[in-house]
């Protein structure tokens, strides 16, 4: 009997020790969108901008990531564009990134500056956070140097 009362104890911290093991370790913003299967070719645009590495570093950043969807609205000659300008590249990925970490909860009408160097427009209604003209469809993915939040369209920055 006594055997018994034992095992129930010992099978419950196995299963506590198993949950545990399958938790995912905390990621880098540049890690969350190389693992968010719908962020993929935001995660080969950052790789190609030479961005993984910043977006890697302390932070804290918010980024508004353009969902696949996003890119495949994109005009086939406005993403050449980009694969041959890395330059343009970097300017319209770091356009989608805001210093500071913002969740959804935190977000407040008005404008805010990009680590591009031009301001976007924030505007939040009820549980509703748009970017610009993007709406916000997957809010607070955390990350350990930032949040991500993904967005359905792609955010050009004005020009120069």
């Amino acid at each position: 009997m006594t055997h018994r009362i034992w095992l129930l104890p010992a099978a419950l911290v196995l299963a506590l020790a198993a949950g545990c093991a399958t938790t995912s370790a905390p990621a880098t913003i540049a890690e969350t969108a190389a693992k968010t299967p719908e962020l993929s070719t935001l995660n080969k645009l950052i790789n190609d901008a030479g961005l993984a590495q910043t977006l890697s570093a302390e932070g804290p950043y918010t980024v508004f990531a353009p969902s696949d969807a996003a890119f495949k609205a994109v005009p086939a000659k406005t993403m050449d564009e980009l694969a041959k300008d890395k330059e343009l590249l970097k300017s319209v990925l770091t356009y989608h990134v805001v210093p500071g970490k913002l969740a959804s909860s935190d977000v407040k009408n008005g404008n805010t500056k990009t680590v591009q160097g031009a301001n976007v427009a924030l505007a939040k209604a009820g549980t509703f956070v748009t970017v610009e003209d993007a709406m916000v469809t997957q809010a607070d993915l955390p990350a350990t140097n930032g949040v991500v939040h993904v967005i359905d369209r792609v955010l050009m920055p004005p020009k120069k």
